[in-house]
């Protein structure tokens, strides 16, 4: 009798340990795809280039698996990593949530600059990161682009963009608005100097950063379905009094009109750079 309680006991306790070991794998371990809403195993999805296996969503990537995917292994040397954010208005608790993001996203800034390889020919990436306080463009930013642009120009390299972000970074007022006409300036000289520059549009590129040089590659390319515009629709319809279109801020609405020129998947991306620097080189 005394047995089969204790027996009891140890199955409840066992339940009890594997629904806590579940809930943790799922917490931990899986990711649910807010398109399709699968439940998938993180290992997988990064296998699968942080790209749905069951509706083809490309998930938001960090810089650093970005670079792992488009730059040959072992060959991205990173300029730039000692421009760092400054706060330029005193704005109050600005660099301690700067501190925090440094802390939990193993980076320094919103963007990451270097020289690499992509199937063997060299260029300038600069790769965007969305988990830095959503990509936004503040002084370091518009400063590490326009050092990517300046040592392209100098080692006379195509450069190469990823942009995603949530515009520009207002902690900063005025300053972080001017990276817009800095890194545009920048640009112009790359072209100039007769250099190669693709933007690479990611899930979301919006604010300053569209307007500047994000829409400024000779050659545009998007990923799938990625949000792409300046402002949102609601202040757009507020301002031009009119009923947008539906998803006219998507990558296939923009190809469709004429503002990017091709989408590539994920899978492609690599191969598809390696091409284009292949014809124009």
């Amino acid at each position: 009798m005394i047995i089969d309680k204790v027996k009891k006991i140890n199955d409840k306790e066992e339940k009890r340990t594997k629904n806590v070991e579940a809930q943790d794998m799922m917490i931990g371990k899986w990711v649910k795809c807010d398109r399709c809403k699968e439940i998938i195993y993180k290992e997988d999805l990064h296998k699968n280039l942080s790209v749905c296996p069951n509706c083809g969503k490309h998930f938001r990537l960090s810089s650093r698996r970005r670079i792992k995917q488009i730059a040959d292994e072992g060959t991205f040397v990173e300029i730039g990593a000692d421009i760092l954010t400054k706060d330029p208005l005193n704005f109050e608790g600005y660099l301690k949530k700067v501190e925090i993001l440094k802390e939990k996203t193993k980076i320094e800034e919103a963007v990451k600059c270097g020289i690499c390889e992509i199937e063997g020919k060299k260029v300038v990436l600069g790769v965007m990161d969305g988990n830095f306080l959503m990509g936004s463009m503040g002084s370091a930013v518009g400063e590490r682009i326009t050092l990517a642009v300046e040592t392209a120009i100098k080692e006379k390299l195509p450069l190469i963009l990823f942009c995603v972000s949530g515009g520009a970074r207002m902690q900063e007022g005025i300053i972080s608005l001017m990276q817009m006409a800095k890194t545009s300036a920048a640009i112009e000289r790359l072209n100039q100097a007769g250099l190669l520059y693709i933007s690479v549009l990611t899930d979301p590129t919006t604010g300053g950063v569209t307007a500047s040089f994000a829409s400024l590659g000779e050659i545009i390319l998007a990923e799938p379905d990625a949000l792409i515009g300046f402002a949102g629709p609601r202040v757009i319809e507020q301002t031009i009094k009119q009923k947008l279109p539906e998803g006219f801020q998507s990558s296939e609405f923009l190809l469709e009109h004429g503002f990017i020129d091709k989408i590539v998947e994920r899978k492609d991306l690599k191969s598809t750079i390696s091409k284009i620097l292949e014809i124009t080189g």
